[in-house]
């Protein structure tokens, strides 16, 4: 490839890049500056700017739309989901990746196998499942726990997320020499403690990239919240829609951009503060290659 070449590759490149950029950026910065307009302003000129910050959408969202109930419960159910799979799948990740033991290979096969599973497509057996639950235990003890109940819907998320985060994390520990665990057995260490103080801070970038992606399933997810929470204990995903159907209705657009920022704002505070650590994750962990 000759310099011209290599420059026209380049500058189309660059015009890629620039199109997906303002793809993205345009309509995020719409739904922000929308979300500050009085209704009155939405039935005039979309583009123009907002004449005021109206602050009273976001007030009405939190109070009257429920939102900042939505947003509670989305808070609980994904710090709970993060807890409950981090805890499960390091020690899963480290020992599948770091010792060989009858059953190991075929451990490893199963986990693998569960990257192709889509939980959307499985969501209603689960449900069905938690149904005959609650049947026996309304018999039992006269009171059902598997639906509408924010810890199962963190557990049923754990669970569906465990194959992709034993994978990339694995991915990981593999890369480490093996130096470093001899060294902490020399100085006494168990394998507990050779996990805990010796290879976990140095999986930290491949840790904040799974936090990271999972907290984006979690926060983000609808189907399984929709099928499992039916009372009032609904998470943001689904106040947000349940708060779209009202508001097209009454046309009170403010408040529905209003929600949309709720949504997206704890994402995008998330990315800009692990962004650099992200990106070290995915050049050193599973994604590599």
């Amino acid at each position: 490839m000759d310099k011209t070449s290599r420059r026209l590759y380049k500058l189309f490149i660059y015009v890629v890049l620039l199109a997906l950029a303002v793809s993205i950026i345009v309509p995020v910065g719409w739904v922000f500056l929308a979300s500050i307009k009085e209704n009155s302003e939405f039935y005039g000129n979309p583009w123009a700017m907002p004449k005021g910050v109206y602050i009273q959408n976001f007030i009405d969202a939190f109070a009257e739309a429920r939102m900042g109930d939505y947003f509670m419960n989305s808070v609980i159910v994904t710090a709970l989901a993060l807890l409950l799979l981090l805890v499960l799948a390091l020690p899963a990740a480290y020992v599948l990746a770091r010792y060989r033991f009858p059953g190991s290979k075929l451990c490893n096969i199963m986990f693998m196998g569960g990257l192709f599973i889509n939980v959307n497509y499985i969501v209603v057996p689960i449900f069905l499942m938690f149904v005959d639950g609650d049947r026996w235990l309304n018999q039992v003890i006269g009171k059902g726990f598997f639906l509408n109940n924010l810890f199962i819907v963190a557990l049923v998320y754990a669970s569906t997320a465990l194959p992709f985060t034993i994978y990339l994390l694995s991915g990981f520990f593999i890369t480490i020499p093996k130096d470093y665990e001899e060294a902490a057995f020399v100085d006494g260490c168990g394998y507990w403690r050779t996990m805990i103080q010796v290879m976990m801070p140095m999986a930290r970038p491949s840790i904040i990239t799974v936090i990271l992606f999972n907290f984006l399933s979690f926060w983000n997810e609808y189907i399984i919240s929709m099928t499992l929470l039916t009372g009032e204990e609904q998470t943001l995903p689904v106040g947000l829609m349940r708060l779209m159907q009202a508001q097209q209705a009454a046309a009170n657009y403010g408040r529905l951009y209003a929600g949309l920022v709720i949504v997206m704002l704890p994402v995008l505070i998330l990315y800009i503060c692990v962004q650099k650590k992200l990106t070290e994750g995915m050049s050193l962990g599973g994604l590599k290659g």
